[in-house]
């Protein structure tokens, strides 16, 4: 049975973890879809931007520009690199225009987050016949921005890669020589985009998607926690209940053993012809008897909640109730080696208890300090008085009870597992009967124990 739970709590766990994987990875297959949906809106917002004529004719006087310097570059008047320095040059000369244009339209637009654009140059590339001269490439360390701002570009998104491809003319000096020729140009460009906090943007739009995602899981793990621990507590109270089968069963043996042999002996002609042996043997079954109805009665008894218990209160004295209480239990078990400590409160203080019950509850406690005590068992019983609640301690020098019992030490039929069940009477009822008495005077119970060093029993009820 052991094995099949935690075979069950097993699978469970892990359905739970693949169904969370499974929800972590449509939440995230979602957020790239909302990512790309948002980068394509704002793509297709600013698509035509880049086409108006106050851009447009910027590019223009950047391209004449270019044209001119790589007429230089192919006189050898300049090299390559100062081909890209000067564009470099004209570039920053006319960014300023570009993007106060470009901001202009953005707010246009009115898309509701803040955008950033810029457009650098990837190659310029001549083209001869079959001869290709390679005027720029961009690098990782060698960029070349024509337009735009200057941003990390980690996390922008390229929305536009365009290719510029044009026949160009130009005078070809040679010494005296003066010739036209030409040249084709190509002239790679991409566009690049970024969006502020556009991570928070999309997951804004994603919040119900993310609530409802979040509630589920919560309410399947919730249910889970649940089911497990209803499953745990079930499998408990029935090892609770087959205890308590195996003690009542135990307790029952002995007295029902005795009266069938009784029986047998009062039914036999020997008996019946000695009044002093019939006499004897029907004390036993009398005994027999008593016994097996106060069995049956703590069982009934002890059994009640606190809303079934019916009390009959009346006023004592604190001093005079605990002297009566210590004084019967030590002739009670005057055969064991027990020493009580009296150290009730002095001063004498009126309660307002139902006798009967209330010192059936204290003795339950004391019968286990005696049941569970150790040789040379040593009980103390202190009371003081705080705050109009009266406190009343019992300690012991006994075993002790474990920290995992302690929470389970009040429930009904409950019994410590450890050791042989049999080892110590009992049918798991006292301390239950005891914390719902204490619970009918208005009160509570509290326990403080370790293995091995007692434990001590706490009672506050209220002064009325």
């Amino acid at each position: 049975m052991k094995n099949k739970t935690t075979i069950l709590i097993t699978v469970a766990i892990l359905a739970l973890l693949s169904l969370s994987v499974i929800q972590a990875y449509l939440i995230n297959n979602t957020y790239q879809l909302k990512n790309r949906a948002f980068t394509q809106e704002a793509d297709d917002a600013i698509s035509d931007i880049d086409n108006i004529y106050k851009l447009d004719s910027l590019f223009d006087i950047w391209s004449e520009d270019l044209q001119n310097h790589l007429a230089d570059y192919k006189n050898s008047r300049i090299t390559k690199e100062e081909v890209v320095k000067r564009l470099k040059i004209k570039a920053d000369s006319l960014d300023l225009r570009y993007n106060n244009y470009y901001r202009q339209e953005v707010k246009a637009l009115n898309l509701g987050y803040e955008l950033r654009h810029k457009k650098k140059i990837k190659s310029i590339l001549i083209f001869e016949g079959l001869h290709v001269d390679t005027i720029f490439v961009s690098k990782k360390d060698n960029n070349l921005k024509l337009f735009g701002e200057n941003f990390e570009e980690t996390n922008a998104k390229i929305i536009n890669v365009s290719r510029l491809f044009n026949e160009h003319e130009f005078v070809q000096r040679d010494g005296e020589n003066i010739t036209m020729s030409s040249f084709d140009l190509e002239v790679k460009m991409e566009s690049l985009m970024l969006i502020k906090d556009s991570k928070s943007i999309v997951l804004r739009r994603m919040i119900s998607l993310l609530l409802i995602s979040v509630f589920i899981f919560l309410f399947v793990t919730s249910l889970f926690y649940y089911s497990i621990k209803s499953l745990i507590n079930q499998k408990k109270i029935a090892a609770i209940k087959t205890d308590f089968i195996n003690n009542i069963t135990h307790e029952l043996k002995t007295p029902l053993a005795t009266l069938g042999i009784a029986t047998k002996i009062l039914k036999s002609e020997e008996i019946k012809n000695s009044p002093e042996a019939f006499t004897n043997t029907l004390h036993i079954v009398d005994r027999q008897n008593n016994r097996l109805q106060k069995l049956i009665d703590q069982v009934m008894t002890n059994s009640l909640s606190a809303t079934e218990i019916v009390l009959s209160k009346e006023q004592i004295i604190d001093n005079t109730y605990f002297n009566n209480l210590i004084e019967d239990f030590k002739l009670a078990t005057q055969h064991n080696a027990i020493v009580i400590k009296n150290d009730v409160f002095v001063p004498e203080v009126l309660l307002r208890i139902d006798t009967f019950h209330f010192t059936t509850a204290l003795l339950n406690i004391l019968d286990n300090a005696v049941k569970y005590g150790k040789e040379g068992t040593e009980i103390i019983i202190k009371t003081v008085l705080k705050n109009n609640d009266y406190v009343i301690s019992i300690s012991d020098n006994g075993l002790g009870i474990s920290v995992k019992d302690q929470e389970y030490i009040f429930d009904k039929f409950f019994r410590v597992n450890e050791g042989n069940v049999h080892d110590v009477k009992g049918l798991g009822l006292g301390l239950y009967y005891t914390s719902q008495i204490v619970k009918t005077h208005h009160g509570s119970i509290s326990i403080e124990s370790q293995p091995n060093k007692g434990a001590i029993f706490t009672i506050k009820i209220p002064i009325l």
